[in-house]
C-alpha cells in the first residue's frame, strides 16, 4: 500500500490523533531524569524511553536539551509568577519578593532537582543566563534592573556589587530547604535587614573588587584542594 494518505470523497482521511498529554508527559520525565542523573546524565533518549514517546517528537520541539530543561522549568517549579519583572519601588521589598520567589521555586522542585539545576549552571553559565532570560527572574540572582533603580533612588549607593545577593541568599535558602528547615517570612525578613542590604551597602566601599556570586552564573574556576593526603583522609 501507497504510504500516501487515501483520498476519500475528496478529502484526506484524518491521520493520528495528537496526543494532548504529551508535552506533559515529556517535560514530567525530563525533570524526573534531572533527579535522578543529574544534567549531564540528562539525555532525549533517556527521556523519550520514560514517556514512550519517539526521540524524534522530542527534538521537533526542542533543538538543544538546555531549551528542553528550560521549557520543564517553565512547566513545572518556575511557572507561578516567574516572568513577572521586580519593580515595588522599594529596595527592601524587592529584595524579599526574590527571596519568596527562589524559595517557592525550590520548595515546588524536588531539593536533589535544584542542587543538579545549580551544579549544572555552574558548569554552563550560558544555561544560567538561558534559565533567567526565558523563565524570568529565579531569585537566585539580583537583577541589574533592580540594582540599578536601587541607585537611582538612593537606597543603595552608586559603585553596589551584587555579591553579597548572589553569594548568600540561594545558598542559604537551599540548605535550609535540604534539611527542612522553615524559611517564611520571619526568617526571610531577618535575613534581609540583617545581612543583606548591609552587606549590599557596604559593598560599594570595599577597598578590593569583589568576586563572582556562586548563583551569579560566573562564579570562576574551582579552587584546587590543597590540604595535605592526611587532613582529607580524615574529613
Amino acid at each position: 500500500m501507497s504510504y500516501r494518505k487515501k483520498i476519500e470523497g475528496g478529502r484526506s482521511s484524518p491521520g493520528r490523533p495528537r496526543d494532548e498529554g504529551l508535552e506533559r508527559r515529556i517535560l514530567a520525565a525530563v525533570l524526573e531524569v534531572l533527579s535522578e542523573a543529574g544534567y549531564a546524565g540528562l539525555t532525549y533518549e533517556e527521556v523519550a524511553r520514560r514517556c514512550n514517546a519517539s526521540k524524534a517528537s522530542l527534538y521537533r520541539r526542542w533543538k538543544t536539551k538546555r531549551d528542553m530543561v528550560i521549557a520543564a522549568l517553565r512547566s513545572g517549579p518556575a511557572q507561578d509568577g516567574a516572568a513577572e519583572p521586580i519593580d515595588t519601588g522599594s529596595l527592601r521589598e524587592d529584595l524579599l519578593c526574590l527571596c519568596r520567589r527562589l524559595d517557592r521555586t525550590m520548595r515546588a522542585a524536588d531539593s536533589q532537582t535544584a542542587m543538579l539545576l545549580l551544579q549544572a549552571g555552574l558548569e554552563d553559565p550560558e544555561l544560567c543566563e538561558a534559565i533567567e532570560n526565558s523563565v524570568g527572574p529565579t531569585g537566585a540572582r539580583l537583577p541589574r534592573q533592580v540594582l540599578d533603580a536601587a541607585v537611582a533612588r538612593g537606597d543603595l549607593p552608586a559603585g553596589t556589587d551584587p555579591f553579597a545577593f548572589e553569594e548568600v541568599v540561594g545558598a542559604a535558602l537551599l540548605l535550609r530547604r535540604i534539611n527542612g528547615l522553615p524559611a517564611g517570612e520571619e526568617y526571610l525578613v531577618a535575613l534581609v535587614d540583617t545581612i543583606v542590604i548591609p552587606a549590599l551597602r557596604a559593598s560599594a566601599t570595599s577597598p578590593v573588587p569583589l568576586p563572582a556570586g556562586i548563583f551569579s552564573g560566573h562564579p570562576g574556576p574551582p579552587v584546587p584542594d590543597t590540604l595535605p593526603p592526611a587532613t582529607k583522609e580524615n574529613r
